[in-house]
């Protein structure tokens, strides 16, 4: 059972989520909350297995309340949810330890397996983001054959086993060429990863 909980301001957001989710067996919805305040205060007396997070709120914006939410429960995992993939916010998010982001046209099929995803472990990337482009001026990270194997398989939610048996490599060599691209992109965890392989055109394509 995966216990869902939704962060959004606008009323007609959360009903369609509560309309859409409320009868799936493997999920349960522990609430709701209009502003980054209440939904701090509820995640202090309530186990949340996955936020549902709108990138603007009220009173803070997403990315902040992102990361106070990771800071204080890392188990948590943080879904971001977009009016549109020119969202500003939606790097600084997943820089701040949001496992993915779903934008808000999204149809039923893959709101479930985004939630499904994150809950997993794994990134979850809109599927209307393929076509995000971010101007870049700084020049492109070298990134070698096997590396960008590696990072495609990461950016499809392959764990390290997964990649391992895919590319008859070992484990241990998954993890450092992981480490690697963590270093060559500067990026703090699996979500700013990937985007940092986008906002590169290390990777121009996604698919779940």
């Amino acid at each position: 059972m995966i216990r869902l909980f939704f962060v959004d301001d606008h009323p007609l957001i959360l009903e369609g989520l509560k309309s859409l989710l409320s009868l799936e067996d493997n999920l349960e919805i522990i609430g709701e909350s209009r502003t980054g305040a209440s939904c701090l205060h509820v995640l202090a007396h309530h186990a949340v297995d996955v936020v549902l997070l709108d990138t603007a709120l009220p009173d803070n914006n997403g990315a902040n309340l992102c990361a106070t939410i990771k800071q204080l429960y890392p188990h948590i995992k943080i879904l971001a949810l977009s009016y549109s993939k020119n969202d500003l916010n939606i790097s600084p998010m997943l820089a701040h330890g949001a496992a993915g982001c779903l934008i808000k046209n999204a149809d039923k099929e893959e709101l479930l397996a985004a939630i499904e995803t994150v809950y997993a472990g794994h990134t979850f990337l809109s599927s209307a983001l393929e076509t995000v482009s971010v101007k870049n001026d700084k020049p492109q990270p070298h990134i070698t054959k096997r590396e960008k194997e590696v990072l495609s398989l990461i950016a499809n939610g392959h764990t390290n086993h997964e990649i391992a048996e895919k590319l008859f490599i070992s484990t241990d060599t998954v993890d450092s060429h992981r480490r690697n691209l963590l270093g060559k992109l500067k990026a703090r965890n699996t979500a700013m990863l990937i985007k940092c392989a986008f906002t590169n055109k290390i990777l121009t394509e996604f698919s779940h």
